[in-house]
């Protein structure tokens, strides 16, 4: 019972977990490239729902100093902070990849990674 109780006061933790096991399943099980980048987005997405939520105090408030307020009711700005920064080098490598996989298309005409393989391989032989 105790750990029913600790699973739902940290909901945050255990959805940033499925959603990372969802993103990397996505990634290994599908040959598809643009399935593997949404699986990539999916665990960026996780990752940053686990660092804010590391920063997050049920009840606190922004971290603006304020007379008479201890400083452990303030939200812990900097994980948020640190994830803007996270989601700029997420959109950006993923829109690269996007960009990747347009060549690739161009190159092949299929977004499937082991098509690809089979086409490079009777390219080289």
């Amino acid at each position: 019972m105790e750990i029913i109780s600790r699973l739902l006061e940290n909901y945050y933790y255990f959805v940033s977990m499925v959603l990372f096991i969802i993103g990397i399943h996505t990634m290994l099980t599908h040959s598809n490239l643009i399935k593997k980048v949404i699986g990539m987005n999916i665990m960026d997405t996780s990752i940053f729902l686990f660092f804010v939520s590391i920063g997050y105090r049920r009840g606190g408030m922004a971290p603006i100093i304020q007379p008479g307020v201890e400083a452990e009711m303030y939200v812990n700005p900097l994980p948020s902070a640190l994830i803007l920064t996270g989601i700029v080098v997420a959109v950006s490598v993923t829109a690269y990849a996007l960009s990747l996989i347009v060549e690739l298309y161009k190159q092949y005409g299929t977004c499937c990674a082991n098509e690809i393989a089979q086409i490079r391989a009777r390219e080289e032989s």
